[in-house]
């Protein structure tokens, strides 16, 4: 400690003098600069700098500044120095207890070097013996599997033997059937010694089971048999329940499934084939007979000779030409079929297609069932058409005799519709099973309406125009027949643009339209013609305007005939009560009178046809209109042919004043001219009336 209270600290860096340093040659002002400018802002510096103390005096200040600092720090540490000498001991203390601490852990650390190799030894036996329990484990789950695939065990030896086929014999069912699969499939199984033992007694199981199953589905078939069985009852209660059997049966005894799978064919042909049978010919005592051979247009309403017999008339013979009610058919497509003997209870008599509908509704009902069933029973869609081979045999018989007999051409477009209905309802169900019997159904009405389509043709080509013909100018018979006919297969045809029906009733209009003609001159008089053309035209219209708003060609071609007979006849009508005065108007009264000619119209050659419409004209114009009224059916029609007739006798009248006006000398027949508007006046009368 004296030592430090010596310590002179000008004994280390001697005095400073700024005179010698500067003087001397060996300071070097290098980096002064870059130390003034860090030292501006110090806060020492600058207030050194600010108040002008030499730098000197101020080192001095700070000299004994630090002596004083000095030596208060060694009096502070003498005055500690007990404290520190404790301090010193405890240090040393410490110092000893961890150095005992070491040892005892160096000695820790090398028993716990020596515990963790033995882990490591017991980590690999653990990890081993893991390896082995893992192996057995696996070994003992494939054991325990094999031995469960291939064991027989009593309980099922006693069901598949004694049993009774119910739900729990068809679990056995399953389960042996998965050994039998086992011990044929598995190539551990055949090398195995167990399968010398258990596949004999496997095999007697298999051959019990197939036996008893087949005899159980046998006796279950036969019950379709039984009359009035309800055969979808039976197969969706019954036969469903047990399709496992029929499973286990292909897969193990396909010898036998096919005995199985023979007897329901069988069975199923049978049945429905006399369902059907006896179905349609419950349906033929329903049915009424439309038309015959000699229920075409063309052919005549009356015997033609004293001997022959004439057929006596339906109740309902318009229903051979016309729609009518029939046509509610269509709507009626998906209404449950007809019950025959409550429809025989109450007389009730129906045209073919009604029972054609019930019959093909009845077929799609139940084949969509029995389609359905083969597939989830047999698991074979084909089976389908072999069952109903039979049944389709029955129909197709029954279908080809009435087609041959068929002369009614409404229902056998009826029965198209119906057929294109069916086929879209079976779309629907997604069922494809009758598509191609449907085809085959369309295939035959087609050439049959054909044939029957053409022997109306050729029944108006081939018509007897002298026996067809009546004394009356009303609309005919054959022409009514045809309106009603033809507006029926527009009717039919609305939905459907059926291109060749529009073809045919174009060629059937040709000949009604030929033969029409040929009846009109029959009548001696031309105004008599023309009077039975336009009412069997007008009658046509108003019946096709019936069938639908839109007559389409057919229409148009008859509106056109007959505006011309229109015309025909009202010069017809007008020629027989004002034939000079029209003669007159179409020779005279358009020459040009400017022109010198000797042809100059003189008042002598106008004044008798002005005198002579003067005194008659009221009563020619009520002639007309009885003509007229007597002549025509439809009192519209007549009224509107009148009021063109007196339109264009008000023209020629017209051009007659115009002509008289420019005679010379006409004047004097104004007296005798009637006013026009007298006659507009007197036209307006029957247009009220119109």
């Amino acid at each position: 400690m004296s030592q430090m209270e010596v310590l002179d600290l000008g004994a280390f860096v001697g005095d400073l003098s700024m005179e010698d340093e500067g003087a001397s040659d060996d300071v070097s002002l290098e980096g002064l600069q870059q130390e003034l400018e860090e030292c501006i802002h110090d806060d020492v510096v600058a207030n050194i700098l600010s108040k002008g103390i030499k730098l000197r005096d101020y080192t001095k200040t700070v000299e004994k500044n630090l002596r004083e600092g000095e030596l208060d720090s060694i009096q502070d540490y003498i005055k500690e120095s007990d404290n520190l000498v404790s301090l010193h001991d405890q240090i040393r203390d410490c110092d000893t207890i961890l150095s005992q601490m070491e040892s005892l852990l160096s000695g820790f650390q090398a028993e716990i070097g020596s515990i963790s190799s033995d882990i490591k030894v017991l980590q690999e036996k653990s990890m081993d013996m893991g390896l082995k329990l893992k192996n057995r484990k696996m070994a003992e789950s494939k054991l325990a599997k094999f031995v469960e695939d291939i064991i027989v065990p009593p309980r099922m030896v006693d069901i598949i033997v004694d049993g009774e086929v119910n739900e729990e014999y068809m679990r056995t069912l399953e389960i042996l059937s998965k050994k039998l699969k086992f011990v044929t499939t598995e190539s551990t199984v055949k090398t195995s010694m167990a399968l010398k033992d258990v596949q004999p007694e496997l095999e007697r199981l298999r051959q019990k089971a197939v036996s008893k199953v087949f005899d159980f589905i046998v006796q279950k078939l036969y019950a379709l048999r039984k009359p009035k069985t309800n055969i979808q009852i039976l197969q969706q209660s019954v036969l469903l329940k047990y399709k496992y059997v029929i499973s286990f049966l292909k897969e193990h005894g396909k010898e036998v499934y096919t005995e199985a799978r023979a007897a329901y064919l069988d069975t199923m042909n049978k049945v429905l084939s006399a369902h059907f049978r006896a179905y349609i010919q419950a349906l033929e005592k329903l049915q009424l007979d439309i038309a015959t051979s000699n229920d075409l247009i063309g052919v005549e309403a009356r015997g033609t000779s004293l001997f022959s017999t004439r057929r006596e008339p339906l109740k309902n013979r318009s229903s051979v030409f016309s729609l009518g009610d029939r046509i509610n058919i269509l709507k009626e497509i998906d209404q449950p079929a007809l019950i025959p003997h409550i429809a025989e209870a109450s007389s009730q008599k129906y045209p073919y297609e009604v029972l054609f509908r019930s019959l093909h509704k009845l077929l799609m009902d139940t084949a969509s069932s029995e389609y359905l069933f083969c597939d989830e029973f047999f698991g074979e869609e084909s089976l389908f058409t072999e069952i109903f081979a039979g049944p389709f045999a029955v129909i197709d018989e029954h279908f080809n005799t009435i087609l041959s007999n068929s002369f009614d051409a409404i229902g056998l477009m009826l029965m198209i519709r119906l057929t294109h209905q069916h086929q879209l309802i079976m779309s629907r169900r997604r069922i494809p099973c009758l598509d191609s019997y449907l085809d085959k159904v369309n295939i035959a009405l087609w050439p049959r309406f054909k044939m029957v389509f053409d022997m109306h043709i050729n029944s108006l080509r081939n018509a007897n125009v002298k026996t067809l013909w009546e004394d009356d100018v009303r609309p005919h018979y054959v022409m009514r027949r045809y309106a009603e006919f033809t507006a029926s297969l527009i009717h039919l045809n609305v939905d459907y643009g059926d291109g060749q029906l529009e073809m045919n009733l174009e060629r059937l209009r040709m000949a009604v339209d030929d033969l029409i003609m040929k009846l009109s001159t029959q009548f001696l008089k031309s105004k008599l013609q023309s009077v039975f053309l336009i009412n069997n035209y007008d009658m046509t219209i108003a019946v096709l305007k019936e069938a639908g708003p839109d007559g389409g060609k057919i229409q148009m071609h008859f509106e056109e005939v007959l505006k011309s007979q229109t015309t025909i006849y009202v010069e017809e009508l007008l020629l027989e009560h004002f034939s000079d005065l029209i003669k007159f108007v179409k020779t005279r009264a358009s020459e040009d009178q400017s022109s010198t000619s000797e042809k100059v119209i003189s008042v002598s050659e106008v004044e008798p046809l002005v005198k002579d419409f003067a005194s008659r004209w009221k009563d020619a114009i009520e002639l007309m209109h009885k003509d007229v009224i007597t002549s025509f059916s439809n009192f519209l029609c007549g009224m509107e042919i009148l009021r063109t007739s007196l339109t264009q006798l008000l023209l020629y009248y017209t051009r007659l004043s115009e002509c008289v006006k420019k005679v010379q000398g006409g004047s004097a027949l104004n007296k005798d001219l009637v006013s026009i508007q007298l006659i507009i006046h007197e036209i307006r009368k029957f247009s009220r009336t119109f």
